[in-house]
Formats: structure tokens, sequence, C-alpha cells
């Protein structure tokens, strides 16, 4: 055999043990990667796999209600210190009703359904709904479940209190362009917090000379809007409407926080 076919077979030989050598390294490093990856991810999620965590860790998110942050027990012996006749159950009752009519307005783009509220919300709302058509997508607020409403926060200001009042609230939210989702997603639920706002005018005067025609007030007999505050009857059926409607607890604001 001659001196070169040995030097090739040693070149050869050199090459297949560097490459076996280099696969044999390789190996081990991707076994210790793996294997500090699965201890991570079993410490942070609870299983081995990281994909698996992830995916699990999302469903929790999307299962776990978020918290209110409550001044229930502060504010509430305040109000009814101030307004004796305030009923924080049934409040509590029309405002979830406010906040689920207020973003099913959204999802069918039909403001109308908002079922009570100031021209002030009302006008936020068509803004909103305006704003999607503009750019020509729809978005959905489907399921809607609220799980706990607690007051949030009580302000005194000039001729007027307001009370804010804190849900946590979930729902199936995404928005669609031409039938193609472009945020969110249709099968998982998004966990939210929204605070809803009722105001009670107490100064007839400083109402109206702010020209806040946000009061939304209505005929008790026919429902009707009424066409200013200082109306004495229904333009519709001719009832007449005595001076203490004016002092109503109205919504004039929804927000998410």
């Amino acid at each position: 055999m001659s001196a070169n076919i040995i030097l090739i077979l040693i070149i050869v030989i050199l090459v297949i043990a560097f490459f076996v050598g280099l696969g044999v390294t390789l190996y081990l490093v991707y076994r210790n990667i793996k294997r500090k990856v699965s201890g991570y991810s079993r410490m942070i999620f609870g299983t081995e796999d990281p994909v698996e965590g992830i995916k699990k860790r999302e469903l929790e998110v999307a299962d776990t209600p978020k918290s209110v942050s409550s001044a229930t027990n502060i504010y509430l012996p305040q109000i009814m210190k101030d307004f004796p006749e305030f009923h924080y159950d049934e409040m509590k009752s029309r405002a979830e009703n406010v906040l689920i009519s207020f973003l099913r307005s959204i999802d069918e783009n039909n403001p109308s359904l908002l079922e009570e509220g100031t021209e002030e919300l009302r006008d936020m709302l068509r803004m909103r709904i305006e704003g999607l058509r503009s750019r020509d997508v729809r978005e959905h607020f489907q399921r809607i479940r609220i799980h706990r409403t607690e007051i949030n926060q009580y302000r005194k200001q000039k001729g007027r209190c307001s009370v804010i009042l804190q849900s946590s609230v979930e729902y199936i939210h995404y928005v669609e362009k031409g039938g193609s989702v472009t945020e969110g997603r249709r099968d998982l639920k998004t966990q939210s917090r929204y605070n809803v706002e009722v105001d009670y005018i107490q100064d007839r005067d400083l109402v109206e000379r702010s020209e806040d025609t946000g009061l939304g007030l209505n005929c008790p007999n026919c429902g009707a809007p009424l066409p200013s505050l200082g109306a004495k009857k229904c333009l519709y059926c001719d009832t007449p409407v005595v001076e203490f409607n004016i002092r109503v607890w109205n919504f004039s604001s929804v927000k998410e926080v």
C-alpha cells in the first residue's frame, strides 16, 4: 500500500472521527439544554413540555377572572348618608346591564341596543361604532359574563355626585376584517375590568348653566325624551312632569381599565 493511500485513509478516519465527536458533543449539549428547559418548564408550568405549559398557562389566564378594586365598605356608608334612597343592589344590577348592553351594541354594530345612559355615553358609543365602520372592521364581544361588581369610587363635584362601579367581566373578544380575525381569538376567553360611572345631578341651576343635555330624562308615562330640563309636560302625551324628575341617577361613562 502506497504512502499516499495510507495518508488519505488517515485523513478520512480523522474526518470521520471529528464529525462523530462533533455529533456526540452536539447531542450531549442538546440533551443538557433539553433537560434544563424541561426543568424550568416543570418549575414554571408544572409540565416538562414548555409548549404544553404555555398553552396550559394561556387557558388558566383565560379562565381566571380579573380582581376588582373594591371600596364598597368605605363608600357605601357615605353614599347612604347622602342618599338614603340609594338602592345599591338595584344600582349594581343596572350598571351591569348598561355594561352588557354597551358591549352588545358594539358587537351588533347597533348603538340603539344601549339600555340607558346619558347623551354623553351614547355619543361615546356612537363614535366607537363609527370608528369601526370607517376602518371597515367589526369588533365582537360574545358570551359576556360578569363575575363581580363593586363600588370603586365616590366623587362629589360641583352640582354633581358620581359613583363608579367596577366590574370583572369575561367574554370572547375578537376583531375581524373581511371575514378574517385580525385581533383576538374566537376560541379563547378574555378577562377584563370595566368602570361604569353613574351621576346624580344635585344643582339644577348649575346643570342648566352648563347646558348639560346628557341627563337623558324621559316622560314617566310614555318614556319619550323630554326636550329640556325646564319642561313642565311631555310634548307627546301631555303628562305633567314634576320637578323631582331632574334628581335622578344616570349612567355617563363605560371604560375598560
